[in-house]
Parts: structure tokens; sequence; C-alpha cells
């Protein structure tokens, strides 16, 4: 039999560094940019391209992670894809031209990918219902208070050792990770290798869309990404250039929307043991639907103090904290054997609506309120309307399997 990890701080911490990880080399990296592309002889729209070529290899690498991980177990793919994390920090810390820059920091999201994957199938490998949602509770924890200090330890690393020195932390971090991998989690998942992978891959997507309540919850993950970084893409220029606040301002105002995540995934902790998933969910739907009604009514105004403005964000960002571990679960739940395949799905699915929200918001934006926030009140409406349409979508209702753990 497959050994079962213990719920023990060692392996949450594990769990939720594992997932913030992508968080982390995009933030943590973000102070380095003005220096990079001055020593690397390149311009600032190239520079910044580091942001969007890591989120293009992640989302590239989120299925072949999860298919791999479902035919041969999850640590052979976790130690490889962590290896060559490490290795693309490396190069890329120490990378003499923009173009190679670049390449490293595609491999490295290519790279990171499973340990984002695989961090929520381990969860759905040893748990279900309210247990995985405990520890997905936990998890979204660590994953949203990491980044929130990335910033400015990056900041700090540019500022003692030059832009080369947040790489550096990057890779060291790959390196700590691999290191509580080893010490903390076990195998849980013993694989299914038989038939060709790429009919598994077929056989594995049927089952994912086949189950009313997968779909459910993958509708209620994709779209609030693509509402949340248009408004992440646009922070900056609404904070500075519309209400006139400076940049040093502009960092603890935003950081008010990573800490209203940790607040929501803290009172989601204590919400998961008196009720189940979708009650929960219906909260945040709830907490979501004030906030994005006055983004509506905001962006029809065309203007509003910042206070309210942002104070709807962060009501916003506290319901993510809400819905997105308990959408999880719900969508994982009927999916125990193929959780690789699933985790991939949503995590895929989930990149590309966050890039097309932050393309779209930059493709919109014209220096007005009403186009820094009609895309996060409308993905913030729509998903209030797929909660509320739940029983066109799952009429037989949404259904946990306690006993359907991954097993050998």
């Amino acid at each position: 039999m497959l050994s079962r990890p213990v719920y023990g701080p060692s392996f949450i911490l594990t769990l939720g560094a594992m997932t913030a990880i992508a968080a982390l080399t995009v933030d943590i990296s973000l102070p380095a940019v003005p220096a990079m592309v001055v020593d690397l002889a390149t311009g600032l729209s190239k520079g910044q391209q580091i942001v969007g070529i890591f989120m293009a290899g992640m989302a590239c690498g989120q299925i072949p992670a999860g298919l791999v991980s479902d035919r041969i177990g999850r640590l052979p793919v976790l130690y490889f894809g962590m290896s060559l994390f490490t290795v693309a920090a490396v190069a890329a810390a120490f990378a003499r031209s923009i173009e190679l820059m670049l390449l490293a920091r595609f491999v490295q999201g290519f790279a990171a990918a499973a340990s984002l994957v695989l961090a929520r199938a381990i969860v759905r490998d040893i748990a279900s219902g309210k247990d995985a949602a405990k520890l997905m509770s936990l998890i979204t924890m660590i994953f949203t208070a990491a980044p929130v200090v990335a910033p400015t330890f990056g900041a700090i690393l540019v500022a003692q050792w030059g832009w080369r020195a947040p790489f550096v932390a990057i890779a060291v971090m790959g390196v700590l990770i691999l290191v509580a991998v080893r010490s903390n989690i076990h195998e849980t998942h013993s694989g299914n290798a038989t038939g060709h992978p790429v009919r598994q891959l077929q056989a594995s997507f049927a089952e994912f869309f086949s189950h009313r309540q997968s779909i459910f919850g993958l509708l209620l993950l994709v779209i609030p990404p693509a509402g949340f970084m248009s408004m992440i893409a646009l922070a900056a220029s609404l904070v500075v250039e519309i209400y006139g606040y400076s940049i040093t301002q502009f960092g603890y105002i935003f950081a008010t929307a990573g800490g209203s995540i940790l607040l929501g995934a803290a009172i989601n902790r204590q919400l998961v043991a008196r009720f189940d998933s979708l009650g929960i969910i219906a909260i945040g739907i709830t907490t979501m639907a004030l906030a994005s009604t006055q983004l509506a009514l905001i962006a029809m105004l065309g203007d509003a103090p910042l206070a309210w403005l942002w104070g709807c964000v962060c009501l916003f960002m506290f319901s993510i904290a809400l819905i997105i571990p308990n959408a999880t679960v719900t969508a994982l739940d009927p999916l125990p054997k193929i959780a690789g395949v699933a985790s991939s799905i949503i995590g895929t699915l989930q990149n590309l609506s966050a890039a097309t929200g932050a393309l779209l918001g930059a493709m919109l934006y014209d220096g007005s309120v009403t186009r820094s926030v009609v895309i996060l009140a409308a993905a913030g409406l729509l998903n209030t309307a797929v909660f509320l349409s739940r029983r066109l979508i799952v009429p037989q209702g949404i259904v946990h399997h306690p006993d359907e753990l991954a097993r050998d």
C-alpha cells in the first residue's frame, strides 16, 4: 500500500510552497526588470516579457505534468520538475542576453507547472470533502502570504546585490523545495501506465467532462482569474496615473488586496468545520456579487473615490479565498483516479483565463476608471450567474466521495 502523508505542519508547508513557487518566481523578479534591461542592452517592453513567457511555459507544462504523474506517480514528476526549474533559474541568473533569459524563464514556467499541478493532485489523492477543503484552505493561506512580501524582498535583493540576486534566490527556493519534498512528501499515487499515453489523456479528458460536478467547479475556478488579473495588470496605472498616488504608496495599497485573500483563507478554514463546500462557495459568491455589483456601478458612473473602488477590489479578492479552495475540491472530488490530469486541466484553463484578462485589460485601458474595473465587474457577475445556474449544471446535486482516494 502507498504511504499516506501525515497532515503535519511540514507537510502542509511543503504543499503551500509548491503552490506558491510560481507566484514567487514572478513577483520577486519584478524589481529586477529596470536594471536587467540596461545590463542586457534591451528595451523595457522586451524585459517585461519575463512574466508573460513564464506564464506561457506554465500553460504548456501542466497537461504533460498531470498525465505523466497519473501514469508513473507524483514524486518522479515532482523531482524532475523542480530540478529542471532550479537549473533554469541558475541559467536565468547568469544570462548574458535577453534571448537566453527569456528561454530560461519559459523552461522555468514549464517546470514549475509540475509543482502547482501536483500539489492539488496530492490533496485529492489523500483527502475528499471537508478534509480536502481544510488542506486547500491552509495551502491557500501560505500561497497568499508568500507573494505579498515577494516584491519587497526582491527590491531589497536588487538594492543590495544587483538585478541578478532575485534570480539566484529563485534557484535557492527550488533547492529548498526539493529538500522539503524529499523530507515531507511520500508517494500518494501508484500510477497507471497501461495503454498509450495519448489514449489515456483522451480518456482522462472524457472522464473529467463527463462529470457535471467537475464542470461546475471548473467554471467557478476559471472565470475569476480573468477579472483579478486584469486588475493586477492595471493596478499601478489606476492608483498612480488616475488617482495620483506615489509608487511607494501603491505598494502599500496593493498589499491590502493580498491581505484580503489571506483574511479570507483564514476565515475559510474556520467555515470548513461548520459548512460543506457548496455552502462556503455560496458565502463567497454572495460576497463576490456584492463587490461586482458595486464595481459595475462605478464603471457606469465613470468615477469613484479610491477607497470605495479599492474596497470593492479587496472584497472581491476576499471572496476568491472562499471560492477557489472549495470549488477545487468540488471539481476534483469525482476524479480520484485521474487527479493529475484533472488538476492540470484546471490549472491550464486558469492560466489561459488569467492571460486573456490581463491582455484584454491592457487593450481596453484608456486612462479611465470605467475601463479599469469593467472586466473585474463582469467576471464577478458572470461567476455569480454560474453559481445561480448550478441546478441546471448539476441537477443531481453536489456529491462527495470520501471513500474514493487514490490507491495502488
